[in-house]
């Protein structure tokens, strides 16, 4: 029932893609959400070295046969990222589906993605950066709504209105999302035209998430009115999770702080510390209002099977309709 063209280009089971959270899709995890049918995709920009970014592509072949991505960062950096050199990677181990994401196009890398055969995913926020990179030669776009964790861009459209405007716009397959935590979310953006679904919220709140299970526990508590928006006057709004992080940032930013003071509460470090000691408070996490859809801990695997098994459950009841 589920068949679609992204699922027959990346050759995976279930048109279920895993989003990419900076410290958070590592290999172990990544490898888990393609084994369950899905797509997972490394984090690249986690590995600040060429030895630890091959490492981690090692570990993901060695624990799944299945297909899986690598995102390339093209969003700004503290520490400068030579992408080239994660390219060049890729292509020693014979990776095939590269995910971009970022402001900008990746213009300096569209044409080795093209060389080396990989199937090229482009992440963005509207219309009219869809239509860029299908001239570049992109192979699918995704596209999230103002409800998604992370990055929102500044556009502020909402998932019922991006998706099928960016799928009358482009002439290539697209996922969908931004607020998808269950079977009746992927129905609705397949609906809405896209071939697929992503994913990121809900996955946080997975067994295999490798976050700490102090923060699991405290986020699958949170309903869709606790997470905000913040990063904006940086010209980089993320939506996050309310905590106290979260609040001292939009505190800054209305006082018209420094980037540096800004930046000393947002920095990775301080995400580190809650995903590895559990200090719920530490820093921010990137959250959706899909999380309000989320109750329970369940297993990659468990989980996927429950979206497909509800998917087609809904299918049935809106055509009984």
């Amino acid at each position: 029932m589920f068949r679609t063209k992204v699922t027959e280009k990346l050759g995976i089971q279930y048109p279920l893609i895993g989003g990419t959270m900076m410290w958070i899709s590592s290999a172990e995890f990544v490898a888990a959400v393609s084994e369950a049918g899905g797509l997972g995709i490394l984090a690249s920009a986690m590995y600040p070295s060429r030895e630890e970014f091959a490492t981690a592509i090692d570990r993901i072949q060695a624990a799944t046969k299945k297909p899986f991505a690598v995102n390339i960062n093209l969003f700004p950096a503290m520490r400068a990222i030579d992408n080239n050199i994660y390219v060049d990677v890729m292509v020693e181990k014979g990776v095939k589906i590269v995910e971009t994401s970022g402001h900008s196009a990746p213009e300096e890398l569209c044409n080795r993605f093209k060389d080396a055969g990989m199937t090229w995913i482009h992440k963005c926020v509207g219309v009219r950066y869809a239509l860029k990179v299908q001239a570049m030669g992109a192979d699918i776009i995704t596209v999230v709504g103002y409800e998604n964790g992370g990055a929102t861009g500044k556009l502020d459209i909402g998932t019922l209105v991006l998706v099928p405007s960016v799928v009358d716009a482009v002439k290539i397959p697209v996922i969908g999302g931004g607020g998808v935590s269950d079977g009746r979310g992927l129905v609705a953006v397949m609906a809405l035209g896209a071939e697929a679904a992503i994913l990121g919220t809900r996955l946080l709140v997975t067994k295999e998430c490798p976050i700490h299970d102090n923060l699991k526990k405290a986020i699958i508590n949170a309903s869709e009115l606790d997470t905000m928006l913040i990063m904006r006057s940086l010209n980089a709004t993320h939506r996050v999770w309310i905590n106290d992080a979260a609040k001292k940032c939009a505190e800054l930013e209305a006082c018209h702080a420094e980037f540096t003071e800004v930046y000393d509460v947002i920095k990775g470090e301080n995400a580190k510390l809650m995903y590895d000691q559990g200090d719920v408070n530490a820093g921010i996490i990137a959250l959706g209002q899909g999380i309000g859809l989320a109750h329970d801990i369940p297993s990659v695997a468990e989980l996927f099977q429950r979206i497909m098994a509800q998917a087609e459950e809904t299918v049935k009841r809106v055509a009984a309709t």
